[in-house]
Order: C-alpha cells, then structure tokens, then sequence
C-alpha cells in the first residue's frame, strides 16, 4: 500500500477534541443512546440510563437517512428541543447527525458533535460546510470506503478550517450476510499509523446484532480505539428504527464497566 499523501497529518501530534468537559482522543469516551428520537419519555428514560450507566455523551437521530423514503425520518426540529432538554438535565453533550449543508447553521445551535454518516462521507458539500463551522464533527465511514477515502473526506473539513474531526469506523459492506456489516478493527491501529485525528468504533452498525456488540466493543478497546457508540434503548421491541442492533440499558451498563477495564489494560500495554 503506498503511502498516503494527506497534507494536514505530517508529522502532527495527536489531535485531542474537545466536546464540552470531554476531551475525545484523550482516554476513551462513551458515546450511547438511541438510534433516534421517538418522543420526550423515551429520549429522558434512555438519557438517565446512559448517564447512570457512565455515559459520556448522548446519541440521539433529529433526521434519519433511510433506505426506504416510507420509514420514519426523525422528528426534525422537535427532536432537536427534546435532545437539548436532556442535555440540560443530565449535563451529558448531545450527539447527532446533519443531512444537509443548508442545516448546519441552525443545528449547530442545539447540539455539541455535528455527526456526517456513512452515506454522506463524501457528500462534499456537506463536508465543507462543517468545516467552515465551529462544531466538532463525527465522521463516520462509508460502507464500500477505502481507508484513503475516508481520510480525504476529513481531509474536506480539515482544509476548510475545522481542526476537530473524530473518525468512527462503523462496518464495511462485505460478501456476509449475517451481520448487518463487516467490522473492520484493522482500521483503528492503521488510522493510528496514518493520522493524528482521534477514531472511535461504533459496534452497533459494524454488526446489527445486539448480542455481538459486547465483544466487538471489548475488541475495539483492545485494538486502541479512543471511544465506542453504542445505541442504547429500553424497550427495542418498540423503537422506530433499528430494533435488532439496540442493547438494553442493563446491558450497556455492564458493557461499560468491562470495556473500560479493558481500556485500562491496553493503555498499561502500551
């Protein structure tokens, strides 16, 4: 593999975002909630549980990209007010994604981390535009990306003048059917070699099977990822979107405790 020619990563020490109190590339950050906001109860109930659980931050979906346009979409705007109001309660920074270039002004209002998903990882408009804003951006990688695409599409936001971008490898589409995609932890210590920017694993879509979130997230610590996402939902029978891949709040809350002793391990081996 040639090496890769990213102008902004010479030589650079790592990059540490700050997200409010949290400093993302400096430890390891928990990042959990649901795929997406249904309504007030069910955000506050998952909110509460994610911060008792030791949560980081709170992961919530205001717009949801789908594969069919009949699937719900997000409550937008609403979705928005839901997620500062549990901000507000539980102190934890919001997290969520942006579809439009035309939205990242006045969403960057209500929330901390501006997410861009695998769909959009190279929807360079979009990319430019958080990149002239001054929100943290959540990049995660595109389902059929090679790691030098991936790092061009931050490259975008990097060279627009936004320094705070954390990568998350979330899962290549692969010939395997019986995850929802392949999880690829090759990537993490490879992005260690390639760039200065912080990368986090998302367990959740890498494999769309809530019984193996737990061992990939173990995995992901071990290989020195800075973070996980993680949907979390208390009743996944009856959420909206993404049933099959949310763990329950009993769940995380063990997930957490192991994977920070894994954490732990892998910092003392390094």
């Amino acid at each position: 593999m040639e090496e890769l020619k990213l102008t902004s990563w010479t030589g650079q020490a790592r990059t540490v975002v700050g997200v409010g109190p949290l400093r993302v590339g400096a430890g390891f950050t928990v990042i959990a909630g649901p795929c997406s906001v249904e309504n007030e109860l069910q955000l506050m109930t998952i909110a509460r549980a994610v911060k008792d659980a030791g949560a980081d931050a709170l992961r919530g979906g205001a717009f949801k990209p789908r594969t069919s346009p009949y699937s719900f979409q997000g409550l937008g705007l609403k979705a928005l007010k839901i997620l500062e109001k549990a901000r507000q309660e539980t102190g934890l920074p919001i997290v969520t994604e942006v579809l439009d270039p035309r939205d990242v002004s006045w969403v960057s209002e209500f929330v901390d981390v501006l997410q861009i998903g695998a769909r959009n990882m190279q929807n360079f408009s979009l990319l430019k535009e958080v990149g002239k804003g001054y929100r943290p951006v959540l990049l995660k990688r595109g389902m059929y990306s090679t790691l030098e695409e991936w790092l061009n599409s931050a490259e975008y936001i990097l060279s627009a003048g936004n320094p705070n971008v954390i990568l998350c490898e979330r899962g290549i589409r692969t010939f395997e059917v019986y995850t929802r995609n392949t999880l690829d932890l090759s990537a993490v210590p490879a992005i260690r070699e390639l760039s200065h920017l912080p990368i986090i694993v998302d367990p959740t879509h890498g494999t769309g099977r809530a019984s193996l979130i737990e061992s990939m997230a173990l995995a992901a610590a071990a290989a020195g990822a800075d973070g996980l996402i993680i949907e979390v939902h208390h009743n996944p029978k009856e959420a909206l979107s993404d049933q099959a891949q949310a763990l329950l709040p009993d769940a995380f809350s063990v997930l957490v405790h192991k994977v920070r002793s894994v954490r732990t391990c892998w910092e003392g081996l390094s």
